[in-house]
């Protein structure tokens, strides 16, 4: 399903977002804008699905998140590139590298953002856009260490407030978050020469202590 609006008129959209001013009218013509992605998302996930890869996701960002993002930055509305999006986790690096490569070459129109090598606020991870008849969705490429992390990051964000995920906030969260990040990079780092049994070990090791601390926060937090 496709809009009619404009990109002009999509843009002029996201200002009113992002200026909190919103109307009925601005709020329907964000939804219909949300629908269009539905069919490139449901492409995606067909075909991700067909190199034996189970993803999770969603069709599209909620308007909260959206409005969100706008006011976070200067991105256009046009060109937020993770309104509908999946996530695939995967066991290491190793297989994580075949995967993009085996996405990069299903699509015909990609993009890669890798956040290993250089991580954006502690976040390691890769992302590969695709793009089918003008709309994108995200694929999120995470080894389970990756995704253990964020989902720490998330939880601080509960508590602390969302800024921490931007490199924002309390000090000592922050480098929580920086010191699992380059646990992280320094374990998976070892992937090609490590004994498999050792390196079993310690990412086990750093995963539980990465999910203790999460199940604290929870605890909490109450939930």
């Amino acid at each position: 399903m496709r809009s009619a609006i404009s990109k002009t008129s999509i843009d002029a959209l996201g200002e009113r977002l992002r200026g909190g001013n919103l109307s009925d009218d601005d709020l329907r013509q964000l939804d219909s804008y949300r629908r269009t992605f539905a069919d490139a998302y449901e492409s995606v996930i067909s075909a991700v699905r067909g190199l034996d890869l189970e993803p999770t996701g969603r069709p599209a960002k909620s308007t909260p998140a959206i409005v969100a993002k706008l006011r976070r930055g200067s991105i256009r509305l046009s060109q937020m590139q993770d309104i509908a999006g999946c996530r695939l986790v995967i066991d290491d690096t190793l297989h994580q590298n075949r995967v993009i490569h085996g996405l990069t070459s299903l699509f015909d129109n990609t993009l890669v953002h890798d956040r290993r090598e250089m991580p954006n606020n502690g976040y390691r991870g890769v992302h590969v856009i695709v793009v089918i008849n003008d709309r994108a969705v995200e694929i999120q490429v995470r080894t389970a260490l990756q995704h253990v992390w964020a989902e720490l990051s998330e939880k601080l964000s509960d508590v602390v407030g969302p800024d921490i995920k931007y490199g924002m906030g309390d000090p000592l969260c922050l480098e929580l978050l920086e010191r699992y990040s380059l646990l992280i990079a320094a374990i998976e780092g070892l992937e090609m020469d490590a004994a498999p049994q050792k390196l079993l070990e310690m990412k086990q090791y750093l995963k539980n202590k990465i999910q203790a601390a999460i199940r604290q926060l929870a605890d909490f937090t109450g939930g």
